[in-house]
């Protein structure tokens, strides 16, 4: 481990809406933050292109959305980082390693996200947020009376389609195995919603379209087919990005951090925010929101040692 020793109140794991409201509010209460960032500032809401649920703003990019979030971190003072951390130690002092440096904090805010699962089929990151969705909440609007697909068949996908259904003229869903896999109450609702289809045995080959999406290429029982519609959401789960806490707090069988609303892990002065632990719902105001609980958690500790 080469690198120098550096030392912040608050070191806060991820750049997405949970991280850069607990640099916000940290920040305003005096602290000292760090923030780490592997990737992109934003997170998963930077896929939308028009967000009309995050209150103040009738219609805004994520994009947009997420410049103002950084931004605000940045002029108050927020110190960030461009890097991975790939571990991070319990104790008095705690201890963030990236792979060329060491950084020690007085808390820890993990609020590393999740990555939807992906196809890694031909065009689907040439349409992703246009064209190719991952959240009928955010996205379902667009699509008025309009035919889409959902890839997928458990409970996430199921719980799309009959959103979508409410909306959308068509709704196709594409799943790979002979039947449907979540629960029964879901698989009955989608059976018997007249515009909603499923076609079984169904391996997507690709996403087609030019400047436009113009609809999936699959396979269904091993016969070439494409599907023509104007979006696709695609549902087969999501991927925290937690793996490097996971020999530092407690993650659940799916690798989110068991937590509750009080953003705690277990770990006195280790705290949890946004989609990567635990929780039912998965939108950019409840991470903000968690943000604010871990960051307000994180300084009554500190002014509490």
């Amino acid at each position: 481990m080469k690198g120098i020793r550096v030392m912040y109140d608050i070191i806060v794991i991820g750049g997405g809406p949970a991280g850069l409201t607990a640099a916000i509010y940290a920040r305003r209460a005096g602290k000292s933050v760090l923030i780490f960032e592997k990737d992109g500032f934003g997170g998963q809401m930077t896929h939308s292109p028009k967000i009309e649920n995050y209150p103040g703003f009738n219609e805004i990019s994520g994009l947009e959305l997420s410049d103002k979030m950084f931004e605000q971190a940045l002029e108050l003072g927020a110190e960030i980082e461009i890097d991975e951390v790939v571990s991070i130690s319990d104790g008095d002092i705690k201890k963030v390693y990236t792979g060329s440096s060491e950084f020690e904090a007085k808390a820890v805010i993990i609020a590393a996200g999740v990555k939807h699962r992906t196809l890694e089929v031909p065009g689907e990151e040439d349409f992703i947020g246009n064209g190719i969705s991952f959240c009928a909440v955010c996205d379902g609007a667009f699509y008025a009376d309009k035919k889409v697909a959902v890839v997928g068949g458990g409970n996430s996908a199921m719980q799309e389609a009959i959103m979508l259904s409410e909306r959308c003229s068509e709704v196709v869903m594409l799943q790979d195995m002979p039947y449907l896999t979540g629960e029964k109450t879901l698989a009955d609702i989608i059976e018997a919603k007249e515009n909603v289809s499923v076609l079984y045995n169904c391996r997507v080959i690709s996403f087609n379209g030019g400047e436009e999406f113009k609809g999936v290429a699959v396979s269904v029982d091993g016969e070439d087919r494409f599907i023509e519609c104007d979006g696709c959401f695609v549902a087969i789960g999501l991927v925290p990005g937690n793996s490097f806490a996971e020999n530092t707090v407690s993650l659940n069988k799916y690798g989110y951090i068991d937590s509750d609303e009080s953003c705690t892990t277990g770990k006195d002065g280790i705290y949890a925010a946004g989609d990567c632990r635990s929780k039912k719902i998965r939108q950019i105001t409840t991470a903000t929101a968690d943000g604010a609980t871990a960051a307000l958690a994180a300084c009554r500790y500190i002014d509490g040692r």
